[in-house]
Formats: structure tokens, sequence, C-alpha cells
């Protein structure tokens, strides 16, 4: 009988997890001025038309946009019904990893009108598949992801400082940069 952990465990394995990486990134950006690391923890990510997804995390990553290695969990913690995540249902999801790092993105957590997230000091964009149980080495969706250290949207109330393309933003406990 296999057993499924928790959401709760899940997200604290990998909380603990990005933090190894938040090291492992930190000692990278001592080595190149330019890397940094990131850490977060975003329980509510939402904004578009149907679907929350809960998304934590970590990595490295460079202030130009050419690297960017980090992975972590996700959870669809309600159903998901447009953007590239269309389709994951209310409690898929297992885990996420970067697959392309990007210099910037286009974003919008809701409605307001679309920014621009570019790569920087405390600021990482990049691309990330993502893995529902079942579905072994094959990315389930793929997206594009931005993590901050300040908020992204400050012309909407409260801090937006995680989004994930499709599905909207969050104000995350994130640690970004060196």
């Amino acid at each position: 009988m296999s057993r499924i952990p928790s959401l709760p465990r899940l997200v604290a394995a990998c909380f603990a997890v990005a933090m190894l990486v938040l090291v492992i990134g930190a000692s990278a950006a001592s080595a190149n001025p330019s890397r940094g690391g990131f850490a977060f923890a975003a329980r509510d990510v939402r904004g578009g038309p149907a679907g929350a997804v809960s998304f934590v995390g970590g990595g490295a990553f460079d202030t130009a946009g050419t690297f960017a290695h980090g992975g972590g969990a996700f959870r669809c913690t309600e159903s998901v019904g447009q953007g590239p995540l269309a389709g994951c249902q209310t409690g898929e999801g297992v885990r996420w990893h970067t697959d392309t790092a990007l210099a910037s993105t286009p974003f919008r957590c809701s409605t307001d009108a679309v920014k621009t997230g570019t790569t920087g000091p405390d600021i990482t964009a990049f691309r990330a598949t993502f893995f529902r149980a079942g579905d072994g080495n094959t990315p389930s969706f793929t997206a594009n992801v931005i993590v901050a250290g300040h908020d992204i949207a400050p012309d909407l109330t409260g801090m937006q400082n995680v989004w994930i393309q499709g599905v909207g933003c969050a104000n995350a406990s994130t640690h970004v940069g060196g």
C-alpha cells in the first residue's frame, strides 16, 4: 500500500530542500557576484478566472537571466481552468523544476495591466515544468514563473511577489538574492 504524503509534510520537506539549495546558491553567489539564490513558500497563488495553487521551492539563478536551477513542490488547491496549468484538478500536483532561465517575462496577476518581470538582484524569472503523480518524468505542464523579494504588482492591493503564468500572483514568504 503506497502512502501519499500530506500537503503540510510535502511543503515542509520541499521548504527544507529549498533552504539547502539556497545555501548552495548563496555559496555560488559569493563565488560570482551575479549569482544568487531564491526560496519561497506561496500557499495561495490565484487571480485567474478559475484555480489556485500552493507552490514552494528554491534554487539558484544569475541576475542576467541566463542561468536558473531550482525545484520544489506544488499542488492545485482549486482546479485550474485556464493557461498552461489548465486541467490541473484539485489535489493534483507533486513537483516542479526549472526548465529555462528567462531574462524577462510579461505577466499579470488577474485583470490588472500587463507588466514585465525582469530578472535582477532580487527577482528571478524562469520557465518551470510541473509534474503530477502518475505522469512519471513526463512534464504535465510548463509555465513561466516569477519569484521576487519585492512587490511585483504595486498597482494592486497587498504584496504580490510570486506569479505563475495563467494562475496569478501570491503574497509569499520569499528570500531572493545573495
